[in-house]
């Protein structure tokens, strides 16, 4: 929280993502043309979406016709645009998208849908890409693949830029290329800028009380002490780093809550105790976050495990997010650990509990757990989400290099 007791604003670099619609007429090559853009962007952060996955559900009798081919896919009343519009708009603020999926084996849509989240640019490609006013407020930027029929004159006036030639056209895609690298070297910027203030405001705050951090008994003080020293052998580091692990997911493991429970032992007393009420996940941040996987089993040896991979841009400082597969139902889970052995500037650590809050877990069941950490990246986290957690076994310097991981895993 900021010092006049607001919630500090974080918007990720896939929040508010540039759509591209490609529209053109059948065989016009919008498919191929889309691939070529990918191409040419070489980023891993597009993704096409097919408007082929909008089609309706069919009645009985729509379906009977579609098998003899007589359905007409190619009209907009067999688009379901309402669901296409509440999708776009989903992946525009940076939320996860639900994208259905329809089998044209069985002209029927089926039950699994295809998860589309973070992409900091969305092509939207199909033959009525340009034709609902509504999609048309939410693109960026608007695409034709030229083509002769005359029936695409109404929508060729809609598109900002005109491709004829399709894939053939290098000259347009790399314009269309050159257009959208500009518009992700700003956001880039914008971003840089969010993280700049947000450590500013972290700079003039005290540390916030929730972040946790292990009482410094003297056992603790021994394990510092043996993890900082660079002559300590890789086999010591190892055991003492699972050991500390160990203590710190226990630290943030008496955050779960406990309901009361009757037991009776051998002796035929009875015992009033504690059991745990809700489950709990935990999501490891690569590669870091894989030295605490040791001391997490010895604590919560069945514990159901995620992996999210960001790794920083060393030409820009910000942080990416470059893969997650995160636990089924995470949402429902009474607790999340979040493990990564070190925060110093807190940019990787935003995003990742980012990522959680957009797949619907609540702040307050989110704990942030990791070995070394910075007051300025531990406030910046907190001022965004100030009811998610923070488990701490040293404070230390806030930009200090990354050493915890490297030291464990030996590179």
């Amino acid at each position: 929280m900021t010092s006049a007791g607001r919630r500090s604003h974080y918007s990720p670099p896939w929040g508010n993502a540039s759509i591209i619609g490609v529209a053109g007429s059948s065989g016009s090559g919008k498919t191929s043309l889309a691939l070529a853009m990918v191409a040419s962007l070489s980023l891993p952060w597009v993704v096409i979406m097919s408007m082929d996955s909008f089609y309706k559900p069919l009645t009985p009798e729509q379906s009977k016709a579609a098998f003899r081919n007589e359905f007409d896919f190619d009209s907009p009343e067999a688009i379901d645009f309402d669901l296409l519009v509440e999708r776009l708009q989903d992946i525009k603020q940076g939320k996860v998208a639900e994208i259905p999926v329809y089998s044209f084996e069985k002209h029927a849509r089926v039950e699994q849908t295809t998860t589309i989240y973070s992409p900091h640019v969305l092509i939207l490609e199909g033959i009525f890409a340009l034709h609902d006013p509504r999609v048309l407020d939410l693109l960026d930027l608007k695409i034709f693949a030229e083509a002769d029929a005359d029936l695409c004159l109404s929508r060729r006036q809609l598109a900002d830029i005109i491709i004829p030639r399709g894939i053939e056209n290098k000259v347009a895609i790399s314009m269309v290329s050159a257009q959208i690298q500009k518009t992700l070297a700003h956001k880039s910027a914008q971003h840089q800028l969010e993280l700049e203030r947000l450590g500013n405001i972290a700079k003039d705050s005290p540390l916030s009380p929730n972040a946790l951090i292990l009482p410094q008994t003297n056992q603790i003080k021994g394990i510092h002490t043996l993890l900082m020293n660079p002559k300590t052998s890789s086999e010591d580091y190892m055991f003492y780093f699972d050991r500390m692990a160990a203590l710190l997911v226990d630290k943030a493991v008496d955050l779960l809550p406990f309901t009361p429970k009757q037991v009776t032992t051998p002796q035929s007393y009875t015992y009033m105790g504690l059991t745990k009420s809700a489950e709990v996940s935990a999501v490891v941040v690569l590669r870091g976050g894989s030295a605490f996987e040791t001391g997490l089993r010895r604590t919560i040896p069945d514990c159901r495990t995620g992996r999210i991979l960001i790794q920083t841009n060393y030409r820009t400082g910000e942080p990416e997010l470059h893969y997650r597969a995160l636990p089924a139902n995470i949402a429902q889970h009474g607790l999340i650990l979040l493990l990564d052995p070190q925060m110093s500037s807190g940019g990787a650590a935003l995003m990742a509990v980012r990522v959680l809050v957009d797949h619907g877990v609540p702040e307050d069941r989110i704990v942030f757990v990791t070995y070394l950490a910075g007051r300025v990246g531990v406030n910046r986290v907190l001022s965004v989400f100030p009811d998610v957690r923070v488990v701490v076994a040293r404070m230390g310097d806030d930009m200090e290099n990354r050493w915890v991981e490297t030291r464990y895993l030996g590179c």
